[in-house]
């Protein structure tokens, strides 16, 4: 008799449970509750603001992008959700497709300024397999969007890879920054994203921080919820958590920012100081080209690539 061999569909995740996180808000400094859900497949990631008069779902697509400004802030009518960047980095690490994130105001809560807070709650929920098959956006040829010249100028860019790889080039003229890598790259098959990535903190400077406050921004910012220099030195009394930590932030941010787009990517991301504006451009660029990319599956987890079969372990 012939064996007969079963080949398993790579397949969509949720939650398995509900889980709930409290904080404030990096520029509102308000306080705002988060309640994370399961979703049915081929829900996607939806926030919803049930703060409101009547609930409002906004869905993660590219087009939902309304504002870049210190943060990628997403919206649909008059409702809006800023700094989403750190969960949806989150989800995107441990590959989660399907979720509802229950908000009580229009920030996302810093907790402590990278995305490790919202891997261990996502794991503590554990991770669940759908009767569905998760879907790709695989970039077939490269896609590029760049601005400004000499010293100004920044790009971001996609190409074709069998995989997800980010490389990330800042460039900060402070000496602290300088004495750390500003330039690295991750890849899902070789790295861990818990491990190598979601730790990272967002930062800032002093005089930024107080430019910052006086037009009512970054209100609930401070030394335990994100890296802060002065112009010579990291006043956060550990120090950093990773010697490279600048840079690997901003891979946390990109791997958010381009989660928005409502699926994993297939591609090699390589950016040179873009930010959420530049990546959220570089998403829509890519969209507009139907030629540049298609939408895959794949029907045995055996041809996907390595990094997106295994179920991120829990905590």
């Amino acid at each position: 008799m012939a064996k007969i061999t079963i080949r398993a569909v790579l397949q969509q995740r949720t939650l398995k449970s509900i889980t709930r996180a409290v904080g404030v808000g990096l520029h509102s400094g308000q306080r705002v509750e988060l309640t994370l859900r399961p979703a049915p497949a081929d829900t996607g990631i939806v926030f919803r603001r049930v703060d409101l008069p009547e609930p409002v779902d906004i869905p993660m697509r590219a087009e939902s992008v309304t504002d870049t400004r210190l943060a990628s802030t997403v919206s649909t009518g008059g409702a809006k959700v800023q700094t989403v960047e750190h969960i949806m980095s989150a989800c995107a690490g441990l590959g989660l497709d399907n979720l509802y994130i229950d908000i009580t105001a229009d920030e996302v809560p810093i907790l402590d300024g990278s995305a490790s807070s919202f891997v261990f709650l996502l794991q503590s929920a554990g991770i669940e397999l759908q009767k569905a098959p998760r879907r790709f956006i695989r970039v077939l040829r490269p896609v590029e969007v760049r601005e400004g010249e000499g010293d100004n100028l920044k790009w971001a860019r996609l190409d074709p890879y069998h995989g997800f790889k980010l490389s990330f080039e800042i460039d900060f003229d402070h000496r602290v920054v300088n004495a750390t890598g500003q330039r690295y790259e991750f890849d899902l098959s070789v790295g861990q994203y818990a491990r190598d990535i979601a730790r990272a903190r967002t930062f800032g400077f002093t005089k930024e921080v107080e430019y910052m406050r006086s037009k009512g921004l970054a209100l609930g910012g401070g030394l335990d919820n994100a890296i802060v220099m002065d112009d010579h030195k990291v006043l956060n009394a550990g120090g950093l958590r990773y010697d490279d930590e600048f840079v690997k932030h901003k891979i946390l941010d990109a791997m958010g920012d381009l989660y928005i787009v409502g699926k994993p990517l297939l591609a090699a991301y390589s950016a040179f100081r873009s930010g959420h504006a530049l990546n959220n451009k570089l998403l829509r660029e890519l969209l507009a080209q139907s030629d540049a990319y298609e939408i895959v599956t794949f029907e045995d987890t055996r041809q996907a690539p390595r990094g997106f079969g295994e179920i991120a372990r829990a905590w």
